[in-house]
């Protein structure tokens, strides 16, 4: 699996802040995200794709409220599956043809992939992972009130709904990506944290409601391909401790043990940098390999090492 790179997409690769998520709007995003992702393979590497989808399955889980009196609603999981189904054909049907475009003949798959939680999880206790639309405070509060849904602050943003997001511990499909992977097949995979199951008493898998945080499944994801690289791709060009303050500093490169202790001292947001530092030590400390944190139309520039922050 050398030179094999797993390429986490923050949420504004398919929807930025401030759009509304008509399915125009989506594509014209994934479009630019696609000419991102061949870059990367024309240069040589075998390339894994994950992806958020926070807006996509808040806004398909309030269309199964707002219709359940028409049309039988879907649990949370299963609105998650719908997302990743949606997301990757956007993905794959553009990944395609930027390819035919490059003269690159390669294949593009879509695989829904489930990702194995524990039942007993803390976070099933307490809701932290924001999904959906934003609102102002007003609205938030009244939602909170109304239909008992927790609702937090996100990043300054806004606020939004939260649900349990519980710890990823196994991918189920990873042998079968595995195998793609190596007979050169391009592998859109675990988006959305992929959809969130755990075992019965029979050893049976079963959905469970609740969001992966993304990050963390393309972590685990990357460990378990043996990846060379993970590069978890957001809307800023690098982390910044202190940030939007005015001694904001930027970070080139980091160690595993320089970055807990930023994360100590509460330098990342909960619902933005946090998670995804995390991810990039867990998978460093898992593979003794390297993670980039990177602004997504610096992907190239990024992988030879001109901008982005290096976790290693």
């Amino acid at each position: 699996m050398s030179r094999t790179v797993v390429v986490a997409l923050g949420g504004n690769a398919i929807l930025s802040h401030g759009q509304k998520g008509f399915w125009e709007e989506q594509l014209h995003n994934v479009n630019k995200t696609a000419q991102q992702i061949i870059s990367l393979i024309s240069k040589g590497y075998h390339v894994v794709v994950s992806h958020g989808n926070g807006p996509q399955v808040g806004n398909i889980y309030l269309q199964n409220q707002i219709s359940k009196e028409v049309v039988p609603p879907l649990p949370l999981y299963a609105c998650g599956a719908e997302s990743q189904g949606y997301i990757g054909f956007m993905l794959q049907q553009s990944i395609k043809n930027m390819l035919a475009k490059n003269g690159i003949d390669k294949q593009v798959v879509t695989l829904v992939t489930q990702v194995l939680v524990d039942k007993n999880d803390e976070a099933f206790k307490k809701p932290t992972k924001p999904i959906g639309p934003f609102y102002n405070r007003e609205e938030a509060m009244q939602i909170k009130k109304t239909q008992n849904i927790e609702m937090i602050e996100d990043g300054g943003r806004g606020w939004r709904r939260v649900v349990p997001s519980p710890k990823p511990l196994e991918i189920i499909e990873k042998d079968v990506i595995k195998n793609l992977v190596s007979d050169g097949v391009i592998v859109i995979a675990s988006g959305g944290g992929g959809i969130p199951v755990i075992k019965d008493e029979e050893g049976n898998l079963k959905g469970i409601d609740a969001v992966i945080d993304k990050d963390l499944a393309s972590a685990l994801l990357a460990s378990e391909l043996d990846a060379e690289i993970l590069l978890i791709l957001t809307d800023v060009e690098k982390v910044c401790i202190n940030y939007n303050k005015p001694d904001q500093r930027e970070i080139d490169k980091i160690s595993t043990q320089h970055a807990k202790q930023y994360l100590l001292e509460g330098h990342f947001g909960t619902g933005s940098m946090k998670p995804k530092v995390e991810a990039a030590i867990s998978f460093v400390e898992n593979s003794r390999r390297k993670a980039i944190i990177a602004k997504l139309d610096k992907l190239v520039d990024a992988i030879c090492g001109n901008t982005g922050t290096c976790v290693c």
